[in-house]
């Protein structure tokens, strides 16, 4: 069961960063929050994109460790090391779309917003835990008791300004994400946990009858 569970986690931490690095491409359209300010780090100070997704994840753990532990887990710390290095994997391959400037440039962004989706999705309902940023963001809710939508609006605003002050591209896609991505995860992460439960019901159900 641990295998199958591990290897949905890393298969959506992969597809995850495949979108991410995919809107990369056509960052003109605009990036989600995070991603708008990874980019702007990038810019100003250097190293990678992926590099600062991981420095802004473990950030993000230091501070649940001394507020909110309960929702640290194996997988807050996976999610934080990997998926900034498989999305700087799929940059440096080169084998991305480039950005054509033309319509073509919406259904690349459309794809990569897809596919991130059904990598979150994937990679919760592995079970493993959440990742750092909805980690924080429910440790928002809890204190603040606005709900976990209300605290990742908060969260996720406060980012984007910070990361458009800073130079990071932000523009009308940037406000589809939650109106695209956030179904899309819901959709992704109802199908895999019914996979996971249903492979964990057959395992018990085989114990039983030997």
């Amino acid at each position: 069961m641990k295998v199958a569970q591990y290897l949905l986690f890393f298969l959506g931490l992969t597809f995850f960063g495949l979108g991410n690095a995919i809107a990369v491409k056509v960052k003109y359209l605009g990036l989600h929050p995070w991603e708008v300010l990874n980019v702007a780090l990038y810019q100003h100070l250097g190293l990678t994109i992926g590099t600062w997704g991981v420095i802004c994840g473990l950030v993000l753990i230091m501070v649940s460790f001394f507020t909110a532990r309960k929702y640290i887990k194996i997988g807050t710390f996976l999610n934080a090391l990997f998926i900034g290095p498989i999305m700087d994997f799929f940059l440096w391959t080169d084998i991305l779309p480039d950005a054509t400037h033309t319509w073509v440039d919406y259904v690349i962004l459309l794809s990569a917003i897809v596919i991130a989706g059904i990598g979150g999705g994937m990679y919760v309902a592995a079970g493993l835990g959440a990742g750092p940023r909805d980690g924080f963001m429910l440790f928002i809710s809890e204190k603040t008791r606005f709900t976990v939508s209300q605290a990742r609006i908060l969260v996720e605003s406060i980012v984007l300004i910070v990361g458009f002050l800073l130079g990071g591209p932000a523009f009308i896609a940037t406000f589809l994400y939650t109106f695209i991505q956030s179904p899309v995860f819901q959709r992704s992460l109802y199908l895999f946990k019914n996979l996971i439960d249903y492979i964990r019901n057959k395992k018990s159900s085989e114990s039983v009858s030997f």
